[in-house]
C-alpha cells in the first residue's frame, strides 16, 4: 500500500468512528412483585418473559431480590414474589423501599392480596397498603408505570369465605386505581379473574397449576407489551372486573349483555357492563373491522338514555356532549385489519338506570 493510500484508509477510519451511531434502545427493569402465586415458583414469569422474547421485547431485565426457581425452561427470573407475604404487612413493614432501591425497576407488575384475603383483612386496609406501595414506588421512580392484577380466583378448603372476599377486592381495585393513577405514573389494572377456574388451572383452589401460568402469562403480555412499545392495547385504569366462576359469584350490580350494531363503512362496535357498583360503572366496548380490507382509524358514537357521564377513558379519545358520547381511536390502535379487532373502556356515573347501549361504528379507510 502507497504511503498516500495509509493516510486515506486512516482518515476514513477516524470519519467511521466519529460518525453518530444509532443509540441502543434502553434495558426497562420489570420488577415482578406479590406472594408464592408470583414467586414460589411463579412459573407464568417464564412464560411470560419467552413470550416477549418471541414478541421482539427483547431490551427487558426482570429484576428483584429473589432468584429464580426452576420452571424447566431457560427465563429472567428475578423477583418479589415473597411467599407467605401480606400486601398489607409488607406496607405497614416499609419493606418496598429496600427492594427498589437494589432493583431500580422502571415497571412494577403487582399480583398482592391473596394471603390478605385469606387473612381476612378489610378489603380498605388493602387497598390503602396498594396506595402505600405506589407512593413508595414513586418516591423511588417518578415515572414508574404499574400494573396491578385484579386477583386469580381462590377458593381454598380450608376458607370457604375466601372466595367471596377475592371478589370483593377484585371489584374494588378499578376504581382504586382510577383514582390514583397519573399522566406519569400510570395504573394499568389487569384482569387475571376473568376465564381463570380454581377447579381447572389451580392444584389446590389457591396457587395456578400448568394451565393457570399459562393464562396468568397470556393475560399479563398485551398490557406489559403495550408499556414497552407494543401495538397490544393497554387495559388500563378499571380493567375488566371479575366475571361468575365457578368459585364465586360476584355481587356488583347488574351487568348489560353485549350488543352490536354493524356498520356499513366497515366496522362493528360490542358494548358490555364489565362492573357497575353504588353511582358508577364501567363499560368496555370491542370494535372490530368486519370488512376485507384494512381501516386506518374509527369512531364510535352512542347516547346515554339515563345521564350517564363518562369520567375516565383508556384505549380510545372520549367527548361527552350531552347524551352523546364519541371516541375516537388512539395513535396506536387505529388500524385494523380485516377481521381484526381491539378494545376500549370507560368509567361513568349512573343513577336511576343504566340502560343497555347500541354503539355505532365508522370506519376510515
Amino acid at each position: 500500500m502507497s504511503k498516500r493510500s495509509a493516510v486515506m484508509a486512516a482518515l476514513l477510519l477516524v470519519l467511521g468512528l466519529l460518525v453518530a451511531r444509532p443509540a441502543e434502545a434502553a434495558t426497562v427493569r420489570i420488577m415482578p412483585l406479590g406472594d408464592s402465586i408470583t414467586g414460589s415458583p411463579g412459573c407464568w414469569r417464564a412464560l411470560l418473559w419467552n413470550k416477549l422474547q418471541n414478541g421482539g421485547f427483547t431490551n427487558v431485565d426482570m429484576v428483584g431480590t429473589l432468584p429464580a426457581q426452576g420452571c424447566g425452561v431457560p427465563y429472567d427470573g428475578d423477583n418479589e414474589g415473597h411467599g407467605g407475604f401480606l400486601v398489607t404487612n409488607v406496607a405497614d413493614q416499609n419493606q418496598l423501599p429496600a427492594w427498589l432501591s437494589a432493583t431500580r425497576p422502571d415497571i412494577v407488575m403487582m399480583h398482592f392480596g391473596t394471603n390478605d384475603v385469606w387473612s381476612n383483612r378489610p378489603t380498605a386496609t388493602i387497598l390503602a397498603a396498594y396506595g402505600k406501595l405506589v407512593d413508595q414506588m414513586r418516591a423511588s421512580n417518578p415515572n414508574t408505570k404499574i400494573l396491578v392484577a385484579q386477583i386469580i380466583p381462590m377458593n381454598p378448603s380450608t376458607c370457604p369465605e375466601c372466595a367471596q372476599r377475592a371478589v370483593a377486592l377484585n371489584s374494588a381495585i378499578p376504581g382504586w386505581a382510577a383514582s390514583k393513577t397519573t399522566a406519569a405514573s400510570p395504573i394499568v389494572v389487569v384482569d387475571q379473574w376473568t376465564g381463570f377456574s380454581t377447579s381447572a388451572d389451580t392444584y389446590d383452589g389457591v396457587h395456578p397449576n400448568a394451565s393457570g401460568d399459562q393464562k396468568m402469562a397470556d393475560k399479563w403480555y398485551p398490557a406489559l407489551s403495550a408499556l414497552l412499545g407494543g401495538a397490544q392495547p393497554s387495559p388500563s385504569p378499571g380493567s375488566p372486573s371479575p366475571s361468575v366462576s365457578p368459585s364465586a359469584s360476584p355481587s356488583a350490580g347488574p351487568s348489560a349483555s353485549p350488543s352490536a350494531r354493524p356498520s356499513s363503512s366497515g366496522c362493528a362496535a360490542t358494548y358490555t357492563i364489565t362492573n357497575q357498583w353504588g353511582g358508577g360503572f364501567q363499560g368496555e366496548v370491542t370494535v372490530k373491522n368486519t370488512g376485507t380490507a384494512a381501516i386506518s382509524g374509527w369512531t364510535v358514537t352512542w347516547t346515554f338514555a339515563n345521564g350517564q357521564q363518562v369520567t375516565q377513558a383508556w384505549g380510545g379519545k372520549a367527548t361527552q356532549s350531552g347524551a352523546s358520547v364519541t371516541v375516537k381511536n388512539e395513535s396506536w390502535n387505529g388500524s385494523l385489519g380485516a377481521g381484526a379487532s381491539t378494545t376500549f373502556g370507560f368509567i361513568a356515573s349512573w343513577n336511576t338506570a343504566n340502560a343497555t347501549l347500541v354503539p355505532g361504528c365508522v370506519a376510515s379507510l
